[in-house]
């Protein structure tokens, strides 16, 4: 039973924290929210970190979840700058860097992820980056903006999304571009060999340079300043920046320390959580990055790390708190803007877990959707400067049922009509 006397308190002031607290207001809750975040600024979106507004094609401004004067607005209370450093859950109690302690009646952990570290000699050079945060952000588009001046060269550890949308943002820029990827293709692990390659390709007509099969073992630099990195095979790259890009970690340290149930690393990692979004505290939930929750369409327990699961998780969570029934069962969604060629996927199709891709329309245009199947059912499609697909390429995944593949590779037969067939 919710009433006007309780407190929510919402740890996370990302995307997902934020669309919560603006759910509860919606909902009606009058009670005190409380909403913390150890960054300073105020609540923004994370794509453009990446794509437009690194680019410089969008102002700062633009990335933020709500105008500064909302919060006020909404009566939500506001602690940024400010990380929470310990959960009592016994006492429901959140403390403060600063020593302020805090009581919950119900608490949401949206404490999103941080980005993995190379364990390598250099990193402490200037001109090292990690891009998860808008002053990362900042520092890196400087950064870009230098180094297309002066004909300089980034150097990029990982060929995942971050990865892959920096190099692209920093050809733009005019800069030097050089990506060593342990794996034999960019987005091996998300995509597999197939439609990896084709993003080799792209990036290659673009003027970046692959290094696979190797890892960095050390960044070299002159008077404090990154000069070059070398790999394990023994190579050494030019390079005035490094992006370090191999993945990020959910931050569970608040979970951890409090003993809520968590997943282990080799399975995603972060917060066990239900369909509701509850954790193993009946009065604790998680959502964003930090939450692998069970998912009732899929069958699976997912940590999903994009925007999309942020944007519907945190309403998702908030009224789940309220003691709303809630299975939250979105199928995964993200999208990605490289050069000329705008992409969304959706669903899930990990490594080994499908057995054909089938690929409908011109690959050579860059104008196809790719479709992972398993036993002739879609388990994930990704559409490729093709736009209106999304909703029956994912009524294709949630139905489970086997498709004719002539059909579905064949660009003449509208995809809805598969999933009406489908659903017969």
């Amino acid at each position: 039973m919710v009433d006007a006397n309780q407190t929510f308190i919402i740890v996370g002031a990302g995307l997902a924290g934020a669309k919560a607290a603006e759910t509860l207001r919606a909902e009606g809750f009058t009670g005190r929210v409380i909403l913390i975040g150890d960054e300073r600024d105020h609540p923004y979106e994370r794509p453009p970190l990446s794509k437009g507004y690194l680019l410089g094609k969008e102002e700062r401004d633009s990335v933020f979840v709500h105008k500064p004067a909302w919060y006020a607005q909404a009566d939500i209370e506001l602690h940024l700058g400010q990380p929470a450093v310990h959960l009592d859950r016994e006492a429901k109690t959140v403390r403060l860097g600063d020593g302020t302690l805090l009581h919950y009646d119900k608490l949401l952990l949206a404490t999103g992820s941080e980005p993995r570290r190379l364990d390598i000699p250099g990193t402490g050079l200037a001109g090292v980056h990690h891009l998860r945060r808008l002053a990362h952000a900042d520092l890196l588009r400087k950064a870009l903006t230098s180094l297309g001046r002066d004909n300089g060269h980034l150097l990029i550890a990982g060929a995942g999304w971050i990865g892959l949308e920096v190099a692209a943002a920093a050809r733009g820029y005019g800069a030097e571009v050089t990506v060593v990827e342990p794996l034999a293709t960019p987005l091996h692990a998300v995509l597999g060999p197939e439609v990896g390659r084709l993003f080799t390709d792209l990036h290659t007509e673009h003027g970046v340079r692959f290094h696979f099969g190797a890892r960095l073992t050390e960044i070299v630099g002159q008077d404090g300043m990154v000069m070059a990195a070398r790999t394990d095979d023994g190579e050494e790259h030019p390079a005035h920046a490094v992006l370090a890009a191999i993945g990020a970690a959910p931050r569970t340290a608040l979970a951890e320390t409090s003993g809520l149930a968590l997943v282990d690393r080799e399975h995603g990692g972060g917060i066990a959580v239900d369909a509701s979004l509850r954790t193993s505290d009946p009065e604790v939930f998680a959502v964003g990055d930090v939450a692998a929750a069970h998912h009732p369409a899929l069958g699976t327990r997912l940590r999903v790390e994009h925007w999309a699961n942020a944007l519907n998780g945190g309403p998702a969570a908030a009224r789940a708190m309220l003691g709303q029934e809630v299975s939250y069962e979105r199928v995964p969604y993200f999208f990605s803007d490289q050069y000329d060629v705008g992409l969304e996927y959706s669903g899930y199709a990990p490594a080994g877990g499908y057995d054909q891709v089938l690929v409908r329309g011109d690959v050579g245009k860059r104008e196809f959707i790719a479709f992972w199947l398993s036993d002739g059912r879609v388990l994930a499609g990704m559409n490729v400067n093709v736009w209106d697909v999304v909703e029956p390429i994912q009524a294709l995944i949630r139905s489970k049922a086997p498709v004719d593949r002539d059909r579905l590779a064949d660009p003449s037969v509208p995809l809805e009509s598969l999933v009406a067939a489908e659903g017969a």
